[in-house]
């Protein structure tokens, strides 16, 4: 095997599907990445901010066999990042308490040297600095990716899972609900901003029906940071350099401008839609369709003809 260098993320793989933050996690490593689990080859060509990925192929996730397998591996790693997604946490934990390195969860950024963790619902922001070995959890989506380069050929690593470690019993994998999962893993988002809320309107149950059409339509609901602010919508739900970066298939923008720190981060989405009542606005001149129409009507129309959205 290479030598290993410094700083590595290690990304949990199941059925050959990286998780959300995968590739913020490779680009805060300089590209050096292991993808563990299941279908680890076809995750490897997924990527595009690795620059060298060893794969590990296991017959199944099972955080603390994998840990242990792993932990011989990483000691000459002084940083090893995962993504704060669902399998990677799992993963973290144990690999800390097997490599008996401090774990930092939650970090929106991180170095060699010092991480920048979020604390109290992201009201927080707290440094630490590195002085022994650690394991760090990177929030996806706050951080963004370089210019997509493409995957290299992965190395093939080999590994046996230990049969004497105490795992949860996988029973079912649930697909998530539109109108809760993360807005990194989401594939259709529909965006709800200022324009979406008319004067003397209640902000929050035009969000709630923006959430119940994007839900009948199998997507997920975001926002601007003028309607987080409002406290209409999460903040778990801004989109933008300073809530998460979202790289979906389909965004639909209702009353959105398209002000640079929106668009900032919307990533590389394959279709726009841009429903305003300004057709040369930002939002609209980038989109693949505008349509030139009062937000809030196009949107109870919607929810009209959805039949099962509730009228905001």
């Amino acid at each position: 095997m290479n030598e290993l260098p410094k700083m590595l993320a290690v990304v949990v793989v199941r059925a050959g599907t990286l998780p959300g933050g995968a590739d913020e996690a490779a680009a805060e490593c300089s590209g050096a990445v292991f993808a563990v689990g299941t279908g680890t080859r076809e995750a490897a060509r997924s990527f595009t901010a690795a620059r060298r990925i060893w794969t590990i192929e296991v017959p199944l996730v099972a955080p603390g066999a994998l840990a242990a397998a792993l932990a011989p591996l990483l000691e000459p790693v002084d940083v090893v990042v995962l993504p704060a997604s669902p399998d990677s946490r799992d993963l973290a934990a144990r690999l800390a308490f097997r490599c008996e390195r401090p774990l930092f969860a939650g970090a929106l950024r991180c170095t060699a040297d010092e991480a920048d963790l979020s604390r109290l619902d992201d009201s927080l922001e707290v440094r630490v600095e590195f002085d022994e070995p650690v394991v760090v959890t990177l929030i996806p989506g706050v951080r963004g990716i370089p210019q997509p380069v493409p995957p290299p050929d992965p190395v093939e690593l080999a590994v046996n899972l230990p049969d004497d470690v105490l795992d949860a019993e996988l029973v079912e994998v649930l697909e998530p609900e539109p109108e809760t999962v993360e807005l990194t893993e989401a594939k259709r988002i529909l965006g709800g901003g200022a324009g979406l809320v008319r004067p003397g309107d209640d902000g929050a149950a035009v969000m709630r029906t923006l959430t119940s059409v994007a839900a009948a339509l199998g997507a997920s609901a975001g926002a601007t940071r003028v309607v987080t602010d409002a406290g209409w919508a999460a903040h778990d739900r801004q989109i933008g350099t300073t809530g998460v970066v979202v790289d979906p298939d389909l965004y639909v923008a209702f009353g959105i401008s398209g002000a640079a720190q929106h668009v900032g981060g919307l990533g590389r989405p394959a279709q726009v839609i841009s429903v305003n009542t300004d057709p040369s606005c930002p939002m609209t001149a980038m989109a693949d369709l505008g349509i030139v129409a009062d937000a809030p009507e196009v949107l109870r129309e919607l929810a009209r003809r959805l039949n099962g959205a509730a009228d905001g």
